[in-house]
């Protein structure tokens, strides 16, 4: 019988060492959960980051855009580019309409 003491200590030391690693792998696998949690959060707030600098650029481009269009369309630009293509707006007294319509009238 004294044989059977330390074969019990032998199992219980291997118990031991195999619950050890057990809770070595799940803390491992728990860790490299958050690592993975942590780096899609991190790819995340990029492209929001990347999606908020294109969203103020195109802002700054619409009002851009907006300026060149409202300087196009401005009575004084209108008025130069009439009159380097030699148009000019002519007296009211000399100004005709053509009536459309059903019956000519």
């Amino acid at each position: 019988m004294p044989r059977a003491v330390p074969e019990r200590r032998k199992r219980k030391a291997q118990r031991s060492v195999r619950g050890g690693v057990v809770w070595i792998v799940a803390f491992a696998l728990l860790l490299s959960g958050v690592v993975a949690l942590n780096v899609a959060a991190l790819r995340q707030n990029m492209q929001i980051e990347n999606l908020a600098n294109q969203r103020v650029q195109l802002i700054d481009q619409n009002q851009e855009l907006r300026s060149q269009l409202s300087h196009a369309v401005s009575s004084p630009n209108i008025d130069r580019l009439a009159r380097s293509l030699k148009l000019v707006q002519m007296p009211p007294d000399q100004t005709t309409y053509v009536r459309l319509g059903a019956g000519g009238k």
